[in-house]
């Protein structure tokens, strides 16, 4: 079924970031797509390797370890940790996650950076960028400020910023929404120049607009494999 499926879906899915990138002027290549096989089984995983794809994200820690245990990091795999992350589980993503991109507070930082042992582990500071309250991540005054004491964590590495729109058709609001994460990254980097460039914004519903005002990674799940099983389509 997932074989299938991918047949159809990832060319269109690769077709539309080349085409969002032709677009901003950058070059084809400059985004990496995550594929969101969270909720997805084993099937989903081995059909997008199959179908060439190396970059999976994952929103809970106990199926990201199970994912990890089951098919390892051959030919480049990288597992990407995207989904809320609870203190008492942070201890166990050094190590199994690849990239984490949703610290949005210092709590879950510095769980995170206690955790290390030996090379940095590799992070996103997620930001709300859209002001709504059922997000998470860095807001307000201090954002900055907060987001420079995640960077200055040995035990971590901050390549960049992540944010998640809202799920709205609202052209302006999204492009709202990516800019101020972009603009964000800028007054971050200002101060502190070795964090990462990374913008990882887009989804299924926005991936165009998001790699228009910069997105570097995008996140898709539904465009690709379909509703996640027992869930509506997002």
């Amino acid at each position: 079924m997932y074989a299938d499926r991918l047949r159809e879906t990832l060319p269109r899915v690769r077709a539309s970031i080349e085409e969002a990138c032709v677009r901003a002027g950058r070059a084809p290549g400059a985004v990496t797509l995550v594929a969101v096989t969270k909720s997805h089984p084993f099937e989903a995983i081995e059909a997008a390797l199959e179908a060439g794809l190396t970059d999976f994200g994952e929103n809970r820690v106990a199926e990201l370890e199970e994912k990890v245990a089951r098919f390892g990091r051959p030919d480049g795999v990288r597992w990407h940790m995207i989904g809320s992350i609870q203190s008492r589980k942070a201890s166990r993503l050094p190590g199994v996650a690849d990239l984490v991109h949703s610290v949005e507070r210092l709590k879950v930082a510095r769980k995170l950076a206690d955790a290390v042992v030996g090379s940095k582990l590799p992070v996103l500071a997620q930001v709300n960028t859209s002001g709504e309250d059922a997000k998470g991540g860095f807001e307000g005054a201090r954002v900055v400020e907060e987001i420079l004491e995640v960077a200055g964590l040995d035990g971590l590495r901050l390549d960049g910023l992540m944010t998640m729109a809202p799920f709205v058709d609202d052209e302006a609001v999204l492009r709202g929404t990516f800019r101020r994460l972009r603009e964000t990254l800028e007054s971050v980097r200002h101060h502190a120049p070795h964090v990462g460039e990374t913008l990882s914004m887009g989804m299924t519903n926005d991936l165009g607009i998001a790699i228009e005002e910069g997105s570097t990674m995008v996140r898709v799940g539904t465009a690709l494999f379909g509703a996640r099983p027992g869930y509506e389509a997002a």
